[in-house]
């Protein structure tokens, strides 16, 4: 492995690998669901408000069986969407207001079921940490760079040359980010600097608005040390790898690697 990729400092938390202790749960009967939108179960997503005035921290724990994500909630917007993307079935989800340390107070549960019709949409879905419904610069200039190409694969290499080209990564941010961090795609493109969760979110935005499933993905490579951030682009009728915060790198330093990556060298932990 090259030692100038080594260099990359990639570290962060992400609160969503993070489980908070619960309290007893409130009867089913007396559970508000009003703070859950369904109106987007279609598309496999659902959105999640709380109006309650509070400066506590505040979660979103979605449950499939035992594949749990948990998500920080921005109390300050109106309503957040969140992806169901563990496939169709019941998903069990749960809106908790923290009480001291990681210990949480359940507000409300819910049930919600996803059909095999709308799981295919989900990587479409305009969600937390990937936002193109808000970001107008990332989806103007994705169209922009998109028009007058024919296949997708055509339109995702366009997006991806942008992005590898103009994104540098910033060791700065990546060394005093905190434990809570969300990326901006137009943020990105302003400063056109960015961790690796802000490349793969930035290309998530820009690709999904063009009509492209995109993923972000969180795990490991072979190719950096720490905590990583990537794509998978549904392409030619596959999931392909595609890893801008480590092209970026290669192209900096002069040197050129393949678009699609050997999924091998990647292991999944998160998936949005």
């Amino acid at each position: 492995m090259r030692k100038w990729i080594l260099k990359l400092t990639l570290a962060f938390s992400l609160t969503a690998g993070l489980l908070p202790t619960v309290a007893a749960p409130a009867s089913a009967s007396s559970i508000d669901s009003s703070w859950l939108d369904t109106s987007t179960l279609g598309q496999g997503t659902i959105g999640v408000s709380y109006s309650a005035n509070t400066s506590k921290r505040v979660k979103v724990m979605i449950a499939k069986a035992s594949t749990v994500y948990t998500y920080d909630l921005n109390t300050a917007k109106k309503s957040e969407s969140f992806p169901l993307q563990s496939g169709a079935g019941s998903y069990e989800v749960t809106l908790l207001e923290n009480t001291s340390g990681t210990s949480y107070k359940k507000i409300g549960s819910s049930s919600v079921e996803l059909s095999s019709d709308s799981q295919s949409s989900v990587f479409l879905g305009s969600v937390q940490n990937v936002n193109w419904k808000d970001a107008k610069k990332a989806t103007a200039l994705a169209a922009k760079l998109t028009a007058g190409k024919k296949t997708d694969k055509e339109k995702a290499q366009a997006i991806y040359d942008y992005v590898v080209s103009t994104v540098k990564y910033d060791t700065k941010l990546a060394a005093t980010v905190g434990n809570v961090y969300m990326p901006s795609a137009d943020a990105t493109l302003i400063s056109k600097t960015g961790i690796c969760y802000d490349y793969a979110s930035l290309m998530g935005v820009m690709l999904r608005s063009s009509g492209i499933p995109t993923k972000l993905v969180m795990g490991s490579t072979t190719y950096v040390k720490e905590y990583h951030a990537w794509n998978e682009i549904y392409l030619d009728g596959k999931w392909v790898v595609v890893d801008t915060t480590v092209d970026a790198a290669y192209k900096n330093a002069g040197k050129t690697i393949a678009f699609a990556k050997d999924a091998s060298k990647y292991s999944v932990q998160k998936v949005y």
